[in-house]
């Protein structure tokens, strides 16, 4: 690395890339963005385009590429692990199942120091279920999580008017609980491999990165 791009990788403020692969994150993310002008964030992909599992870790390695010159740049890959079971149920005989193929990324990408994985399981709505209550308790899918994140948030709809509303969109609407959840989704700890029945959040991960104390 040269002079001048040493002494500008030691001031600049620090890149967080969020590569996700669905509607619910783009949207969040967009939202994210809107309001927290101060923070540099990259999404991608920028449109909701369906990527397979090796696209996307395919990306995940070429932004962590894009960033080793600035050791506080961060690279998030945000996944629903509901999608990776039921890619795998659906799996075709002889053919590798996502939930492998998703650890073999896993075991790989847990050696790049500038990537984080962040794991929602079931989904995102999981997520915003920890902005309003503690709860432990399983979900088999996604629908599942999204029913009980309606007793809280009443007219919750997982479209993009729904998402993007002007001054109310999903974002603002979560932000005032965010530290709830940030407690509630410590409390279940990180993903295991061994125990896929569980519900966990890692986005604390995520958020403590981009708004530390």
């Amino acid at each position: 690395m040269s002079n001048k791009n040493r002494i500008h990788a030691e001031f600049k403020n620090p890149t967080f890339t969020i590569i996700g692969d669905g509607e619910t994150e783009k949207w969040y993310f967009d939202m994210l963005q809107r309001t927290e002008k101060d923070l540099n964030i990259v999404i991608s992909p920028r449109l909701t385009v369906k990527k397979t599992l090796e696209e996307q870790f395919k990306n995940v390695i070429s932004e962590s590429e894009k960033r080793k010159i600035y050791k506080k740049d961060q690279v998030f890959w945000i996944i629903d692990f509901d999608t990776i079971l039921s890619e795998t149920r659906e799996a075709k005989k002889g053919k590798k199942p996502a939930s492998q193929e998703f650890k073999e990324y896993y075991e790989k990408l847990k050696k790049r120091d500038n990537v984080k994985i962040i794991i929602n399981n079931p989904c995102l709505e999981f997520w915003f279920l920890l902005h309003f209550k503690e709860i432990g308790r399983f979900f088999n899918n996604c629908d599942d999580a999204k029913k009980e994140l309606q007793k809280h948030l009443t007219d919750y709809k997982k479209d993009e008017k729904y998402f993007k509303k002007q001054n109310n969109d999903i974002y603002l609407r979560l932000k005032p609980h965010r530290n709830t959840a940030l407690v509630n989704a410590k409390k279940l700890l990180e993903f295991n491999f061994e125990y896929p029945n569980k519900s966990v959040s890692e986005m604390y991960v995520l958020f403590e990165t981009l708004f530390p104390e």
